[in-house]
């Protein structure tokens, strides 16, 4: 008797041990799915549908400027306020030279817009200030290689672009220039390691992060290069998790996330972010975005991530669509 006893002790004991860790395993898989709802937000509509537009930030409102609709790379000028605060958009004065796939940067409160291309056929060099102080644009020396599909980052009060496209020849070239807003001059230095356009660059502790793009729309790249403005050098680092191009890179505490982008010619987004901590030299995945997307663009208001427009169907048809990352619920 005491022999059954003691049998059907531990297999009452083994039941509520199970019962307990599939308990357990529900719970942290529903902990799991409320982080990755918690860590992305829908909300408003940016009021035009684009891509191959470029966002920046000034007193913590986000500005869209430029991209196209759709395939037809009737390229705009439109420019519109987004206020996080109050989930509202707002028309501005329209950029001089409507174009897409450009960069832009912001120094002592101003905007500049570089590059790019005006029809998808040719790409430029130029470059145009915006004061959201006084809403009015200013032009300002050329770029000494026109280009499209570059980045562009900021370091000491100095704009860096890099890499892109030369429409003249279709070449992917690698070419780093320096821009100095107050003296508006442009200086080479040394070219990126990669030949590479449609990647995107963030800055963390003064030196920038190349990540991700392609060199023909049939690949796309995971490479990540270091570029360090004090001694002009660069240093290639581990590789992304995610081969892509058309990506956003944005920071926040020090760690660079890239989000989205595509993997094929057809512009087909991706939804996937990982994030990159210099100090460890490595990187993690994070919570999806809900709407896959490429060649749209991000911007951080208090730490928090703002994914606006792109396109995600393999079309080139614009989106209207913003949804904000928040890292802190995704750790």
């Amino acid at each position: 008797m005491k022999a059954q006893e003691a049998k059907r002790n531990v297999e009452y004991n083994l039941t509520w041990i199970l019962a307990g860790l599939i308990l357990s395993g529900l719970l942290g898989l529903a902990a799991m799915s409320l982080a990755a709802e918690d860590a992305w937000t829908k909300k408003a509509d940016m009021p035009t549908p684009r891509w191959g537009l470029s966002a920046s930030v000034v007193n913590g409102k986000i500005y869209i400027i430029g991209g196209t609709p759709d395939d037809s790379f009737a390229c705009l000028s439109t420019v519109e306020e987004y206020d996080p605060m109050t989930d509202k958009w707002a028309k501005k004065a329209d950029m001089p030279t409507p174009r897409s796939l450009f960069s832009a940067s912001v120094v002592n409160g101003k905007i500049y817009t570089i590059g790019g291309t005006p029809d998808g056929d040719s790409g430029f060099s130029t470059v145009e200030e915006y004061d959201p102080a006084t809403d009015t644009w200013t032009t300002k020396a050329d770029m000494l290689i026109p280009r499209w599909g570059l980045s562009a980052s900021v370091v000491n009060g100095k704009i860096y672009a890099i890499g892109g496209g030369d429409m003249s020849d279709e070449a992917v070239i690698s070419p780093v220039e320096v821009y100095d807003p107050v003296a508006d001059t442009w200086t080479r230095k040394a070219d990126m390691l990669t030949l590479r356009v449609l990647f995107s660059v963030s800055v963390v502790d003064g030196k920038i992060y190349a990540i991700g793009g392609t060199d023909d729309p049939r690949s796309s790249f995971s490479t990540v290069e270091e570029y360090d403005p004090a001694t002009d050098t660069w240093t290639k680092k581990p590789d992304m998790l995610i081969p892509r191009f058309g990506l956003c890179a944005s920071v926040v505490d020090g760690k660079i996330y890239a989000i989205g982008g595509t993997s094929d010619s057809d512009f087909v987004g991706l939804s996937g972010v990982e994030a990159y901590d210099p100090v460890s030299d490595t990187w993690t995945k994070k919570a999806d975005m809900p709407t896959p997307r490429s060649v749209f663009s991000t911007s951080v208001v208090d730490r928090k991530i703002y994914a606006i427009g792109g396109t995600s169907d393999g079309n080139s048809v614009g989106l209207s669509t913003v949804e904000v990352y928040n890292p802190a619920a995704d750790n």
